[in-house]
């Protein structure tokens, strides 16, 4: 790759080129253009890993702990290392742009994109992506703040209006982009699918050219979500310059018709073709080449950093009579349908195929020195888990089972395979799967392998396909979706509900497993109003069926007679996904009798939930050992094992407020789509914002995070810059003050500095709003001086909708200090006069 004279190539560029440049070729490659020395551009998901270009049968990647969790951190240090891990995992994968970080706001616990996102503050969300961004930069790799903006519900994510005040789109939506911007001015930033009062994001020239641009002075490239295009004047004019992916909906011949009809002027055009050009060049600095090899790192160090990120992320809730941490010598029962899942990221575009998973019992079992033994209770699967892992090739030399692709149906007299490949997951998403034999949209694959059972029973299978499946156990038909379909969540909403079948195998015996799959062109379901995502996917799993009250009462029994237990629950994937938003904010079915029966006999379990969003927790009042442990990563079993052991001293931080039940969060009357609109009724005050508002407690409170040690604050001192007539850079609050370790092992205390307003505000305001945080690290009995510097027009601004702009307002206010004691410090101050201001 080379540096392009940028005006120059634009003068030499052709309008079918410039046109061909403003929109992707396939679903993750720019256009080139070879006589000028134009390279195609890779992009890549994010945010926890670089997919690299295969939804199908990729090349595994290293597995950040899901966004939620590295917000649990709050260790800005932190982030900026796993982002420079990032952009070496993107090198490996020839990716130039990595799409990600996703900064939206969790306006519900229901939202299926949820754990993708840092915080429901736009300050720890945006410090914590500010430092990502420059991580992953630092590396020559352009990051993506996605998604621009309010895209923070699935439910009719491409048509839904979201209807929001300026003051809260500005407070609340735009902060974290805000925020980001000030640290680190990304290469990138992506339109969100959804409409903003009216107008889809991806064609709303307010956001992109107003805000972004001219008034944040951001210059970089703005791309659509994928298929979130939905003009070609309209977005082009708005200042969309890409978009994505290929081929082309609303470019090309289009576009060219909007410029000869002066819809769109041709100097517009230009611009969005720049800002093409300028990240060609820069990218240049990442030194990959055009259509890189996909290749892999999994590097010892990569693996010490994930762990310790998933450690870090753990959050202690509760621990009543110091249960934790756990004594290595004694013997421990482990318990529950998340024991041995590896939980280890969500769903949608952000999963990937990772290096290797810890599962939690692994990590128990890595670093316990006495007996471990193990009880399921209860499932905690959405859908049937899947068979491939469990399978063996025909010829029982490898894991999992042969794919085998077809023009013909089964049955066809001159059936020949065209392409066969070696799966292990028994779950493909085929959005991305090509092969120069298949000669239509409509073709075939059959997957063989061997299945042992491991016990006596009955076994449940099941079926999920975007097409069609049939599977055969030793040649029955045990599962048939080939008719009758009905719309799932599955593949983006593209595929169907799981069809469901049993089929009674005994312990030993090993049965051939047959499943045969239609592309999507064979799909009976109604295809409108759904993305098209190429040649479908498929879905095939099972297991014992689980007499749930013996299951149950085995593990009941082992709690009773262990003095060490914990029990593993939580969420998964299936459950918080891309494409659909929960139902509800239970744990799957069983799981919370399980642990209230396992609690009554062994009052001394430690229960650990894993999951992206908060869940409701009805027998929390009965635990006195409570670990969020999120969704780790790579890593996730052996860092949730380092801090249940004490090998790390917990030191996460709720980025969320938990609620008590799902009607108390702010959002809960005006989530979801309703005829195309919802609305934002709860205006600024989301999260404890509004908590605090109401004095509705929740369950556990933002910021909220325990430890094995004690931390005291002291000696604090405010220094503030005198006023100026306009707000600027420099005009600081400087804190200082000294943080202890008083408690008996070594940890990592976070301090956050928080600002009330004065009672004299001419508006409602929250009662007190995060404005700047430093985590530190100590020995035991280390102190040290932390210092948290805040802009101070910054800090106390709100958003004036009469005047259209920030305005800091004269009065009396108060810095709050806090950690995680009860240990407050206070400083009063004051703002001497009203002043107004624009910008970052």
């Amino acid at each position: 790759m080379v540096q392009l004279d940028v005006e120059g190539t634009l003068a030499e560029l052709t309008l079918a080129e410039k046109i061909a440049l403003t929109a992707g070729t396939d679903f993750w490659h720019t256009a080139s253009v070879p006589r000028l020395k134009i390279p195609a551009l890779r992009t890549s998901d994010g945010p926890n890993g670089v997919r690299g270009t295969r939804f199908f049968n990729g090349i595994p990647s290293a597995c950040l702990p899901c966004a939620t969790a590295l917000g649990a951190t709050w260790d800005v240090d932190l982030l900026e290392e796993l982002g420079h891990l990032l952009g070496e995992e993107a090198k490996a994968k020839g990716a130039h742009v990595l799409l990600a970080p996703t900064i939206n706001t969790q306006r519900s616990p229901l939202g299926g994109r949820g754990f993708e996102s840092f915080s429901e503050d736009g300050v720890l969300s945006g410090a914590l992506a500010g430092h990502y961004c420059k991580g992953v930069q630092a590396e020559g790799i352009a990051a993506t703040l996605k998604h621009y903006v309010c895209n923070d519900q699935e439910h009719e994510r491409m048509a839904v209006n979201s209807i929001v005040t300026q003051r809260a789109l500005r407070e609340i939506y735009l902060l974290p982009f805000q925020q980001a911007l000030r640290i680190c001015q990304t290469a990138c930033v992506m339109t969100a699918y959804n409409k903003v009062n009216g107008t889809h994001a991806s064609e709303n020239s307010a956001l992109i050219e107003d805000i972004l641009r001219r008034e944040w002075g951001w210059k970089g490239l703005a791309m659509s979500d994928w298929f979130g295009t939905y003009s070609t004047s309209e977005a082009i004019n708005a200042g969309l310059d890409l978009e994505m992916p290929g081929p082309t909906r609303w470019r090309g011949e289009i576009l060219a018709h909007a410029v000869s009809s002066n819809k769109v002027a041709e100097h517009i055009l230009d611009e969005r073709v720049r800002n093409v050009l300028e990240l060609v060049n820069w990218t240049d600095r990442s030194g990959i080449p055009e259509h890189a090899e996909e290749k892999k790192l999994d590097r010892p160090q990569d693996r010490a950093l994930l762990r310790r990120a998933a450690a870090e992320s753990a959050v202690l809730l509760k621990n009543d009579d110091q249960i934790l941490p756990f004594d290595k010598t004694k013997p421990i029962a482990v318990i529950g349908p998340n024991s041995r899942l590896a939980a280890y990221c969500g769903g949608g575009s952000a999963a990937l195929a990772s290096y290797y998973a810890v599962t939690p019992i692994e990590g128990i079992r890595s670093e316990s020195q006495a007996d471990v033994h193990f009880s399921q209770g209860v499932y905690g699967h959405k859908q049937l888990p899947e068979l491939g892992p469990r399978m063996k090739t025909p010829d029982g030399k490898a894991s999992g089972f042969l794919f085998k692709v077809y023009n013909e149906p089964p049955g066809h007299p001159s059936r020949k395979a065209v392409d066969e490949l070696h799966l292990v997951s028994s779950s493909g998403f085929l959005a991305d799967y090509k092969n120069p034999k298949i000669e239509s949209p409509t073709f075939y694959a059959d997957m063989e392998g061997t299945y042992t059972a491991e016990e006596d029973g009955t076994y449940e299978f099941g079926v999920s396909v975007a097409g069609t499946g049939q599977l055969f156990i030793d040649e029955e038909l045990v599962v048939d979706n080939t008719k009758n379909q009905h719309r799932g969540s599955a593949f983006f909403g593209s595929g169907t509900v799981e069809v469901k079948g049993t089929k009674h195998l005994k312990a030993g015996t090993t049965y051939k497993v047959l499943f045969q799959f239609g592309s999507a062109a064979t799909s009976h379901l109604n295809p409108r109003g759904v993305v098209a995502f190429g040649p479908g996917g498929f879905r095939f799993g099972g297991c014992k069926v689980l007499r749930e009250e013996e299951s149950i009462a085995a593990a009941v029994d082992l709690a009773s007679k262990t003095e060490q237990v914990v029990i593993f629950a939580g969420l998964s994937g299936e459950w918080e996904t891309e494409g659909y938003d929960r139902d509800h904010m239970g744990l799957p079915p069983g799981s919370d009798r399980l642990i209230s029966h396992v609690l009554k006999a062994n009052p001394n379990t430690v229960v650990v939930i894993q999951s992206g969003t908060p869940v409701t927790m009805p027998w929390v009042n009965e635990t006195k050992a409570l670990l969020q442990a999120w969704y780790g990563g790579n890593e996730g079993g052996n860092g949730i094992a380092d801090v249940l052991y004490g090998n790390v001293n917990p030191s996460g931080k709720l980025p969320l407020s938990f609620p008590v039940h799902l009607r108390d969060n702010p959002s809960y009357l005006n989530f979801r789509s309703e005829r195309g609109r919802v609305l934002y009724g709860e205006d600024v005050y989301v999260g404890y914002r509004f908590y605090e508002k109401t004095r509705i407690q929740p369950l556990f409170s933002f910021g909220h995070g325990l430890s094995y040690t004690n931390f005291s604050l002291s000696a604090l001192r405010v220094a503030v810059s005198p006023e100026k007539h306009h707000i600027q850079a420099g005009e600081d609050i400087k804190v200082s003050l000294v943080v202890s370790n008083t408690g008996p092992v070594a940890g990592a205390e976070t301090v956050q500095l928080w600002v009330i307003p004065p009672t004299s505000s001419s508006i409602n305001r929250p009662v007190r709003e995060l404005k700047g945080f430093k985590k530190v690290f100590l020995k035991v009995g280390e102190w040290r001086e932390v210092d948290i510097v805040v802009n101070k027009g910054v800090a106390t601004s709100f958003w004036d909708e009469t005047r259209n702009s920030w305005v800091s307002e004269k009065g009396d206010y108060e810095l709050l200090i806090t950690g995680t004691g009860r240990q407050d410090l206070r400083f009063p101050f004051q703002v001497a006069k009203t002043r107004w201001w624009s910008g970052l």
